[in-house]
């Protein structure tokens, strides 16, 4: 289980603000199917959201202890029955930054994308 100080936490859990949960654990609990989804969605996503059906707390503790545990991941946070997990990508894994691809194309201003209005 990976560990967090409390300003990489507070920057995990602004950035897990406006996430929507992308892996949702029912009845069946932890079952390996949803586990594999859990390492999938933290391998294309680093940071994700995961909703539990279970009322009970001390349930939603231990899944998200034992999620940590099995995928080395980090607990962001655990707010109603929302869990944040957070799992670095590996280096020759990372996403290129988007802006990248742009930076050597010249700037062009909102008059020059609308069309010629000579006549």
């Amino acid at each position: 289980m990976l560990n967090l100080n409390s300003e990489e936490r507070r920057a995990l859990r602004a950035r897990a603000h406006s996430l929507q949960p992308v892996v949702a654990i029912s009845q069946n609990g932890l079952s390996e199917p949803v586990v594999r989804e859990i390492d999938a969605s933290l391998a294309a996503h680093e940071l994700i959201k995961v909703r539990v059906y279970n009322d009970d707390r001390e349930e939603r503790e231990n899944f998200l202890a034992s999620l940590c545990e099995r995928l080395a991941a980090a607990p962001v946070q655990h707010i109603g029955k929302l869990l944040v997990l957070w799992r670095p990508r590996p280096e020759q894994q990372a996403a290129p930054h988007r802006g990248r691809l742009r930076r050597n194309l010249p700037r062009r201003s909102k008059r020059s994308f609308q069309g010629n209005t000579d006549g």
